[in-house]
């Protein structure tokens, strides 16, 4: 079976994900020295700080026991998985885009859960006052990639909208 270009594109963008959040992660565990939980070094006081925070749940501290470890990995292997198929049927740029953030995140907090049992959290903005949680690269590229498929779904509806009226025409 030969892999579209297009979706070698998504794996890439997965891969790169993954290496950065996993280098990002072993940074702040081993490079600043974030051993205990809560353990906190200020970068932009009061309002950015680097706070190891071990994510036993999933996001808002759904499963925050840590009880749905194997589920929650099982669940984000399947999702890559599924998203992994889908990169190959795909033919949007950004559709692409957002596959690859959503898969290489998934991938990123999962390896986590299988190595430690919780997930490493570590970008803290709450003194801003808005954003009370922590969160780590891969969950940016979750986050972000879940924008850009609602995004792309916006933008290949309106297309197909503007295609049928031109037909009419």
């Amino acid at each position: 079976m030969k892999i579209p270009r297009i979706a070698l594109a998504a794996y890439g963008f997965a891969l790169l994900i993954i290496v950065v959040d996993q280098l990002t992660k072993a940074w702040v565990l081993q490079g600043l020295g974030l051993r205990f939980e809560g353990q906190s070094i200020p970068v932009l006081a009061p309002v950015f700080h680097f706070t190891l925070v071990h994510n036993e749940g999933v996001s808002f501290g759904l499963f925050g026991d840590g009880s749905a470890r194997w589920m929650l990995s099982i669940f984000s292997i399947v999702v890559a998985g599924i998203l992994g198929w889908w990169a190959l049927k795909a033919e949007r740029r950004l559709l692409v885009t957002a596959i690859g953030l959503i898969m290489g995140g998934a991938i990123g907090n999962v390896i986590d859960r299988i190595r430690f049992g919780w997930v490493v959290d570590f970008l803290d903005f709450s003194g801003t006052g808005f954003f009370p949680w922590v969160f780590n690269v891969a969950d940016s590229a979750i986050t972000i990639g879940v924008v850009l498929l609602i995004l792309d779904s916006i933008l290949s509806e309106r297309a197909a909208k503007v295609g049928v009226a031109a037909e009419k025409s």
